[in-house]
């Protein structure tokens, strides 16, 4: 209903992350063991905070990502997943909230606007 009434189209200006599905446990084995940095972005579906940090984090993304990967968990689906991240990971369920893992160890994480404050590039 929402997409009739603003519309669906996006712009030239935003960019689109060819983003991985989280959708299984075992997925996080391979995000442990990967050889290459992770990105994981924790969103709900249900949040409007949520959905506009995801937005402009991908409107804002620059780097290449044949030098990641990059995973989304649907929380509101997949919340047993998240608990594990939590768990594996040290770090606070919280939403939205992007992990960077690397070598199976998360080195950098934040919530909300703090998402826009993590300097990726640096961590890579």
């Amino acid at each position: 209903m929402l997409k009739k009434i603003f519309g669906s189209k996006v712009s030239e200006e935003e960019k689109i992350i060819d983003w991985i599905p989280l959708t299984d446990m075992h997925q996080l084995e391979e995000i442990t063991a990967s050889e290459k940095p992770v990105i994981i972005f924790k969103h709900s579906t249900r949040c409007g905070i949520s959905t506009m940090v995801l937005k402009k984090f991908e409107r804002n993304f620059t780097i290449d990502n044949n030098h990641l990967k990059m995973y989304f968990l649907d929380l509101i689906a997949y919340r047993s997943i998240s608990n594990k991240i939590a768990s594996d990971y040290g770090v606070r369920h919280e939403s939205p909230q992007l992990l960077l893992v690397k070598k199976g160890k998360a080195i950098v994480h934040n919530s909300h606007s703090g998402i826009h404050t993590i300097a990726l590039e640096d961590f890579l």
